[in-house]
């Protein structure tokens, strides 16, 4: 009883959250300040958590909001901010109703493959917020745009910022990287599939949504999927996504130039767009910010090798948290997103014609605009962090192991669900839950690799109702004090979907053992 006990009380700010936003609906940054402050008493009076010890995890949590994850979004959002500001967000919005007038299109084209994209070479929250600023400026209502960017990030999360989830799993499990990699995209790949399916439907807000464009959509998923499949069969976990993106994204394009030529039904059309010629040099221009995300981004992470072992060494190490299972923490400062797409930002910024003053007076509107999210976040790390070192996440871990008994696969992926929905990170839940799932898994009996990746599988669907997440989209689409809509918005199919995954590793399990 007193394990069920200690579940019951470990799971409070969890349960607050829930309720708080989607019953009571307090704005974001006040239920997250209330819940870390129920974790705050839980861990020192109940997990008996000493005080030092205590400030110093929510201090570390507090570090890690700020860097890598507040500014990488507060990048994101000054891009658009700056295009926006320069007119340029006209001549892309122009540009992608040439590719095609369909809504239902676009949202696969900028939702599913351009997010995808992002997700997988720099995560952090770029996949969220760009591309739901992009649907914004298109035109798409800012929930309806954050809503659709959260649920297509999901599986994506998997292997993003060049598969750090993933390769992280493997280093703290043992297990290769390889056999992590693949098992994760068989146990996603209905998922993927699937979600196109689900974003064309909340386009269209019919159960005729996919009238004309079934094929589009089944082909969106597909070529995202066998290359991503492919490339972690025999690459690893650096690139799987970003290759299924590009393939997804020319997939879509080409698949809506040669099957949907006919004339788009004016309730999926896009405002009534024509066509516009845009010139080679406009596009360049109106693109470079985003552009140079891309290359810097690809120039500097794990792929560059030797350069990106280079940027890697300039660092700061600072002991924050020194308890029990602390470790110093790094403040990496050129081998982190947030910096590049904040120079991406700049230099494009000066490309589209706005001198250093105009551009930090965008900065500061931006930085200010987002005040609500970095006190969220702040907030949301903090919690994690102090549910983790004061023993709180183990507790939640060990009911379900003790609990679940012959059932356990079916339980694994919301063991990682739990992880990403307290930390916001794919990689986080990795670290919490990595292990136990491949211990578990060895004392079961079951196939360690299988159930381990089901880790990853569960934590990636829980990015849609993830607080981070949607304090993330919030910002991104100007909504603060709506995140109980988002959540109503994304928790049916995190419902649905996390069910899969569960039923899929059972399963599996069954198969393999």
């Amino acid at each position: 009883m007193e394990k069920i006990f200690e579940f019951v009380l470990a799971l409070l700010p969890i349960i607050w959250l829930i309720i708080a936003l989607t019953a009571i609906k307090i704005p974001g940054f006040k239920a997250c300040v209330i819940a870390l402050a129920i974790a705050y008493v839980l861990s020192v009076f109940v997990w008996k958590m000493p005080l030092i010890d205590s400030l110093g995890a929510v201090a570390e949590g507090a570090a890690l909001a700020l860097w890598p994850i507040i500014i990488v979004i507060i990048a994101a959002v000054f891009t658009y901010n700056i295009c926006v500001s320069t007119g340029k967000m006209e001549v892309i919005k122009k540009m992608l109703a040439n590719v095609t007038q369909d809504k239902r299109v676009l949202v696969l084209i900028i939702a599913w493959g351009f997010g995808g994209f992002m997700e997988g070479m720099a995560g952090f929250g770029t996949a969220v917020a760009i591309p739901a600023s992009m649907l914004v400026g298109l035109g798409f209502p800012p929930a309806f745009a954050a809503i659709v960017c959260l649920i297509a990030n999901a599986t994506p999360t998997a292997f993003g910022s060049i598969g750090i989830p993933t390769t992280t799993l493997a280093k703290i499990t043992g297990i290769h990287v390889i056999d992590l990699s693949t098992n994760t995209v068989i146990l996603l790949a209905l998922l993927i599939i699937l979600t196109p399916f689900v974003l064309v439907f909340l386009t269209g807000k019919s159960k005729n949504s996919l009238k004309g464009i079934t094929l589009i959509t089944f082909i969106s998923g597909i070529s995202f999927l066998i290359p991503e499949y492919l490339v972690a069969r025999y690459l690893g976990a650096e690139l799987p996504v970003v290759i299924g993106s590009v393939c997804s994204m020319a997939a879509t394009v080409l698949a809506a130039r040669i099957i949907g030529k006919g004339e788009v039904e004016e309730k999926y059309r896009l405002d009534g767009r024509e066509k516009v010629k845009i010139t080679v040099n406009q596009a360049l221009i109106a693109w470079s910010p985003f552009i140079l995300i891309f290359v810097f981004l690809l120039v500097t992470s794990k792929l560059a090798g030797p350069f990106n072992r280079t940027l890697e060494s300039v660092k700061t190490s600072v002991s924050i948290y020194q308890g029990r299972g602390g470790s110093p923490f790094t403040f990496s400062w050129l081998a982190t997103p947030g910096f590049w797409i904040l120079l991406s930002a700049f230099i494009g910024g000066n490309i589209q014609g706005l001198n250093m003053k105009e551009l930090i007076v965008i900065l500061k509107k931006t930085i200010l605009q987002m005040m609500k999210t970095v006190i969220t976040i702040i907030a949301i790390m903090a919690t994690a962090k102090l549910m983790g070192y004061s023993g709180m996440i183990a507790s939640i871990s060990l009911v379900f192991v003790t609990y679940t008994g012959s059932f356990y696969p079916f339980f694994a992926p919301f063991l990682g669900a739990i992880g990403t929905f307290v930390t916001g990170s794919g990689t986080s839940a990795s670290v919490l839950f990595g292990g136990l799932q491949a211990e578990t898994s060895a004392a079961l009996g079951l196939n360690q690799a299988w159930i381990t990746a089901s880790n990853t599988a569960g934590a990636v669907i829980a990015k849609m109702i993830s607080p981070q997440s949607i304090a993330i989209a919030v910002a991104a689409v100007s909504l603060e004090g709506e995140e109980n809509m988002l959540l109503k918005g994304t928790i049916k199919c995190f419902v649905i979907f996390i069910i899969i995954v569960g039923v899929i590793t059972y399963a599996g399990s069954r198969m393999l053992a």
